[in-house]
């Protein structure tokens, strides 16, 4: 067999393997030894499997995963995320779709302070739901509201997704970083504005909820201004070069501990718990990692990518490839965790949008939304699944009919994002 061959019979395996319940770190990791070993020798394969776990778990770098998790644990904890949907409630509660609104808003805030999508989606459904049941919003509207919200997690940074593919592609985490702010801000925008259309047109879908005084909509404010001051240290610090993006993990979990501490919110159980959960995810992320780095060894050694890279780049519009690319993305995220379509597609795809003349920042971005979409989208919906274990009497499918409607301002900001490249760009140019 020709080592492209190979290639094509690894990842056929890989994604068998994943489908039949294999962690998916170990799958990669599986795949891409054996392929390595019969592409190269079995000494040399073994030789990368002692060293690529060794450098991935004792890189510096990849300390900010762990340390921004554990930022997004303490702020749960601290009750930030309820603070924040109570004032966003204040504010925005007594029109049709409110409270939907004020949970894209509430969720769009979290995410700055808190890097991963379903954590962002289940701590804002405790909060978000029993108010919308109050009110008798549409089941499915309101925990479709709160699924798609969830997804701002992953583009407004601190983002987990923006660190995976940072690592993957040998990019600047903290441009990543900064070139989500704009996207984020402007998907949270469309998310509201279509809600606010949708619950016009049909009013039953979300009733107004009720009002608020102006001195209520003022004190609400007092318990929002931690939120901001710890997104101005953490991501103000990054972008000026103050930090780098380790520094600034370490410093954000630090102000949010300490916060925690003061409002007497952070008992010795709930640090443990903290603590269990961002060692859980940590560990997951690096053995995926580990296991990604490994299978792109033996991608690169079977001239799988080079080969892709070179058939469609013959002659191709450089827009009708994105575009290409972008269906395989909308189509494995239908299939795929998110990680592990990053991890899998991006040494695949990268080389092929840089030779297109794209910006390997600007495509971290769309990769990101992407992912978002892949979230909530059927039959993997991570998102759905997790709504869907809060919200029991909810139907699933109830969820993914709302969603359809939700799904229109994230395409737009695909479309956006590649008409004007620059909501994306503009900031991380102007980095020191």
């Amino acid at each position: 067999m020709t080592p492209v061959e190979v290639g094509i019979i690894g990842l056929s395996l890989m994604v068998v393997l994943m489908f039949l319940g294999m962690p998916i770190g170990f799958s990669m990791g599986l795949v891409g030894f054996a392929g390595f070993a019969y592409l190269n020798s079995l000494d040399s394969a073994l030789s990368l499997l002692g060293l690529v776990p060794y450098r991935t778990f004792s890189d510096y770098g990849f300390s900010v995963i762990p340390l921004f998790m554990l930022m997004g644990t303490f702020s749960f904890v601290a009750g930030i995320s309820s603070d924040l949907y109570n004032t966003a409630q204040k504010f925005m509660g007594r029109v049709p779709g409110g409270l939907a609104m004020a949970s894209i808003a509430a969720c769009a805030a979290f995410g700055a302070i808190c890097g991963s999508s379903t954590a962002t989606g289940a701590t804002m459904a405790v909060v978000a739901l029993p108010e919308m049941k109050k009110v008798r919003y549409n089941s499915g509207f309101a925990t479709a509201t709160i699924a798609v919200g969830g997804t701002l997690g992953i583009m407004i940074p601190p983002s987990l997704t923006f660190m995976i593919y940072g690592i993957i592609a040998q990019q600047s985490i903290g441009k990543l970083f900064i070139a989500g702010i704009f996207p984020g801000i402007v998907a949270a925008l469309l998310l509201i504005g279509t809600i606010s259309i949708l619950c016009h047109v049909n009013p039953l879908l979300g009733p107004p909820g009720s009002r608020t005084t102006f001195i209520e909509k003022i004190v609400s404010l007092k318990n929002v201004w931690i939120m901001l001051l710890i997104f101005i240290i953490v991501i103000g610090g990054l972008y000026v070069g103050f930090f780098s993006p380790t520094e600034a993990a370490g410093v954000g979990c630090f102000c949010t501990f300490v916060f925690a501490l003061v409002r007497r919110r952070l008992s010795w159980k709930g640090f443990l718990e903290s603590i269990y959960e961002t060692v859980r995810i940590s560990s997951m992320c690096f053995v995926i990692v580990a296991g990604a780095i490994i299978f792109s060894y033996f991608l690169t050694l079977s001239r799988l990518p080079a080969e892709l890279s070179a058939a469609i780049g013959g002659g191709w519009n450089r827009y009708v490839a994105l575009g290409a690319i972008l269906v395989i993305y909308l189509f494995l995220g239908c299939l795929m965790d998110t990680i592990a379509m990053i991890l899998l597609t991006v040494p695949i795809f990268l080389p092929l949008v840089s030779a297109y003349g794209f910006d390997p920042i600007w495509f971290g971005v769309i990769v990101t939304l992407m992912a978002e979409i892949g979230l909530i989208t059927p039959p993997v919906g991570m998102n759905v699944f997790v709504i869907s274990g809060i919200a029991k009497d909810v139907p699933m499918y109830s969820t993914f009919r709302a969603i359809g409607y939700l799904l229109i301002p994230m395409l737009i900001l695909v479309v956006l994002l590649i008409a004007f490249p620059q909501i994306a760009l503009f900031l991380p140019a102007t980095m020191k």
